[in-house]
């Protein structure tokens, strides 16, 4: 059984996402321990990068705020070592394909593997072109964690059934960001995608409520909340470990 395997086995999942060396890198250690503290089971790291096409405006500005702090590839996989030295919590990363391809398939994944990381989220990169960096990262023992999008339709068939890890399945049509309202029909994706496959399934995009996420927790595995995270790193800087921790655990206490 893997890390990501552990992370849906007793319950809902939460899953919690931060950037990478926003406002800082050692804040950034910080507050994925207390995410596990609040009960998370299993964090995205997203990559700082320059430009983060599926990324609504609360995103984008923690990437610019941790590239400003000097945040780079190598300082996220120090800090991916640094959580290992104290925790098991599943880790998965959230990045675009320009920096996997700069550094090298072999480089990148061999990095994964050696410091941690047990997933990666490639929005940029169609699920036609996986098979290009899939066999490199199988061998590594990294998922590629498919996305299924409202628009899939025809296609969430195809995408389940080479699914590894968990499915990530979009909430809503555009880039990432608080909604108050979800009016995709989640549950019709997410019972088209468990008839083609068993991995697990997760709804992200625009949930931060507990209400929301009681919601989609009838249905889905787990629940997957970034801006609402990455807007109190925002809010409180250096000091927003406490309200981190607060926050998650209101949303898995929801869950249970």
């Amino acid at each position: 059984m893997t890390r990501i395997d552990k992370a849906f086995e007793n319950g809902k999942a939460f899953i919690g996402f931060l950037t990478a060396g926003d406002p800082g890198i050692e804040k950034s250690l910080e507050f994925i321990l207390e995410m596990e503290k609040a009960g998370a089971d299993l964090v995205e790291i997203g990559i700082p990068f320059s430009d983060p096409m599926a990324e609504g405006p609360v995103i984008q500005e923690a990437n610019i705020r941790a590239l400003k702090a000097g945040t780079d590839l190598s300082k996220v996989f120090q800090l991916v070592e640094e959580v290992r030295k104290v925790s098991e919590i599943p880790l998965v990363f959230l990045t675009y394909l320009n920096p996997v391809f700069k550094t090298g398939y072999s480089e990148f994944f061999g990095r994964c593997r050696k410091s941690g990381i047990d997933g990666i989220i490639i929005p940029d990169l169609p699920f036609e072109e996986k098979g290009e960096v899939a066999g490199i990262a199988k061998e590594n023992g990294i998922d590629i964690i498919s996305l299924i999008a409202p628009t899939s339709e025809k296609r969430i068939r195809m995408i389940a059934e080479k699914s590894s890890g968990f499915l990530y399945i979009v909430s809503s049509m555009g880039v990432t960001g608080v909604r108050s309202e979800i009016r995709t029909d989640l549950r019709s994706i997410v019972e088209a995608a468990r008839e083609a496959t068993d991995t697990k399934i997760a709804v992200g995009f625009g949930i931060s409520s507990p209400e929301q996420a009681k919601g989609i927790s009838e249905y889905a595995d787990g629940v997957i909340v970034g801006s609402a995270i990455v807007k109190i790193i925002a809010e409180h800087g250096d000091a927003a470990g406490r309200y981190i921790y607060e926050y998650v655990k209101s949303m898995k206490e929801a869950l249970r």
